[in-house]
């Protein structure tokens, strides 16, 4: 019913009223201690005057610190202290106004002040507090036990939020992570207990633990290792906290993303922005997952311009509404006059050319339109380079270019040849291979996300299929530092970490969603022109650079006339695949899909 809702004066009428009931009974019991609770009669007289004034004081002094406008839930360690201080400053001046006016309020025993003074801040608070906590263990068993991962700042104002009703978890218990172990195990955290990571399976059992919530960074081993402990010992719900600039809080789950990602512990961010800032640069491909990140960097790197081209009208569209200062063109690399115009017009310093068909099986069952995008695309990106004095071309290259089974890695190992054995006068060019990121379009990670999203089944092609996987913006800004170390004719391999096995990928996506045993992993078999294990060098003879994660692979000599015959009778022969085994002769095409 209406009238039983909480508003804000039915709060304040309640507050009044029990605070002058609580202060009559702390002010007769004062007096009751001061006398051992045999009052003379002589001093009951002045009482109600007495009291009259300190409870005006009171509440003069409690609405001028908001404690009648605050909600019993949120009651906090900071309302405790204004409850104090409005004390200290009611009691102070009622002692001045008794000092001053003394005869008025005679006779009075002036140590029932001290005593009210304790009695008063004692009950007034432990009804709060009270209050509060009844609330809160009302509350309980509609919030899921949680177990807190990290003893930090983040984790108290976590704990606060939750008792506040804030999120739907309740805080059972704390594990303090490695270094913070030492000092913290056994104490408390706005009252909930610290444990140590021994103590992880035990707690789960004891408190029934239904999710668990990380207030720490932890790299990726770090983050698998606990969340397959969490996961073997029934915990399912796994989620990441954190506070934003505004102040804000955040709760959402632990992604594949996030037990996947690679994070290099070299990125230079000095050096990359040496590299681009004040620089005109030209990106093509800039609608791809890769050239858009790419185009991000340079902005937040202070390119002096961007010129972003691409031929798929809305990814140019999506990245020029994000980047408006940026130029925006609608063309594709393989126009050679309209390309060449751009050249002359804007006259880039730093080119990095992302414009590639990277589709497997699409390039596959066209492969006249891979061949022209990406060897002709790439051939007049390089030659328009050189012809207008660009400082650096980077080339965006692919593991699948390493003894590539099928036309895209082909094509793109010819991209390599041709940039690593052209004479590129003053221009310097560089390639620069890595396998795949992560939520790139295309990626089987949208893929998995939807199968399991509408029940499955999840389709994996081989159980012994593994890729290499890295976050977008690192893996960007790992080309950018390539570049920038770049002196020309190079091919750059981005140390990738480890791979990592698709169906287990698969797997841990459905655990991820809470759909074991719901949705089920069926294998389709390989489809044309893929391969189990991507490799991003051909050999032990690539050498290290002064960043661990980019190496420098030894040069491939391939005469760039013969070079240039070659890609001329390419396009002219009948049999494409032989032309192109030709010039990549460790090219072996795998031409229908293998079967289980």
């Amino acid at each position: 019913m209406s009238f039983l809702q909480p508003t804000i004066l039915k709060r304040i009428l309640f507050f009044l009223l029990v605070d002058l009931a609580l202060s009559v009974f702390t002010l007769v019991l004062s007096y009751g201690l001061r006398f051992n609770f045999e009052i003379p009669e002589e001093f009951i007289s002045p009482f109600f005057a007495i009291f009259l004034l300190l409870f005006t004081l009171k509440v003069i002094f409690f609405s001028y610190f908001n404690l009648y406008m605050i909600a019993w839930r949120f009651f906090s360690l900071g309302d405790a202290k204004k409850l104090l201080l409005a004390h200290l400053w009611g009691y102070g001046i009622f002692a001045l106004v008794m000092l001053q006016y003394f005869e008025f309020f005679a006779p009075f025993p002036r140590s029932v002040i001290g005593i009210d003074f304790v009695l008063s801040l004692f009950f007034i608070g432990l009804l709060r507090i009270a209050k509060r906590s009844y609330l809160e263990q009302a509350q309980k068993p509609l919030m899921k036990p949680t177990l807190i991962i990290g003893v930090n700042t983040k984790a108290t104002q976590l704990i606060k939020s939750a008792l506040n009703g804030e999120f739907s978890y309740f805080p059972s218990a704390i594990i303090a992570y490695k270094k913070e172990s030492k000092n913290t195990i056994h104490t408390y955290v706005n009252g909930v207990k610290v444990f140590s990571m021994d103590e992880l399976e035990a707690l789960i059992k004891k408190f029934n633990i239904e999710a668990a919530i990380l207030t720490i960074e932890l790299e990726r081993d770090e983050l698998n290792l606990i969340y397959e402990r969490l996961s073997a010992a029934g915990v399912q719900e796994v989620r990441y906290y954190s506070l934003l600039d505004d102040k804000k809080e955040k709760i959402e789950p632990i992604s594949i993303t996030d037990l996947l990602a690679r994070h290099p512990k070299d990125l230079d961010p000095t050096l990359i922005s040496t590299f681009i800032k004040d620089k005109k640069v030209l990106i093509t491909g800039a609608g791809g997952s890769i050239g858009s990140e790419i185009a991000r960097q340079c902005h937040r790197f202070g390119a002096a311009s961007l010129l972003l081209l691409d031929h798929a009208e809305y990814n140019l569209y999506t990245i020029k509404e994000e980047l408006p200062q940026a130029a925006a063109k609608l063309i594709s690399v393989i126009n050679t006059d309209e390309m060449k115009s751009i050249f002359a017009q804007y006259r880039p310093q730093i080119v990095i050319h992302a414009a590639a068909y990277k589709h497997v099986p699409l390039c596959e069952d066209n492969v006249q339109s891979a061949l022209k995008n990406n060897i002709l695309g790439t051939m007049n990106v390089v030659d328009l380079s050189i012809e207008y004095g660009v400082q650096k071309l980077v080339i965006i290259s692919t593991d699948k270019a390493v003894r590539p089974t099928n036309v895209m890695g082909a094509t793109k190992r010819v991209t390599e040849l041709y940039a690593q054995n052209i004479d590129s006068k003053t221009t310097e060019i560089v390639a620069v291979r890595f396998g795949n990121v992560l939520g790139s379009s295309g990626s089987v990670i949208p893929k998995f996300r939807q199968q399991i999203e509408q029940g499955g089944p999840v389709t994996v092609t081989h159980p012994e299929m593994t890729r290499y996987f890295m976050l977008i913006p690192e893996a960007c800004q790992l080309v950018l530092q390539a570049a920038a170390i770049a002196k020309g004719n190079e091919l750059f391999i981005l140390d990738m970490g480890e791979p990592v096995k698709i169906v287990d990928l698969a797997r841990k996506m459905i655990q991820l969603y809470g759909k074991e045993g719901e949705v089920n992993i069926s294998f389709s078999g390989l489809r044309p022109g893929e391969k189990l294990y991507e490799e991003l060098m051909l050999d032990e003879s690539e050498q290290k650079t002064s960043y661990e994660s980019i190496f420098v692979s030894r040069p491939t000599p391939y005469d760039i006339q013969k070079l240039k015959r070659d890609i001329e009778e390419l396009f002219l022969a009948q049999n494409k695949i032989i032309a192109l085994q030709k010039i990549v002769p460790e090219f072996e095409r795998r031409k229908e899909s293998e079967r289980l």
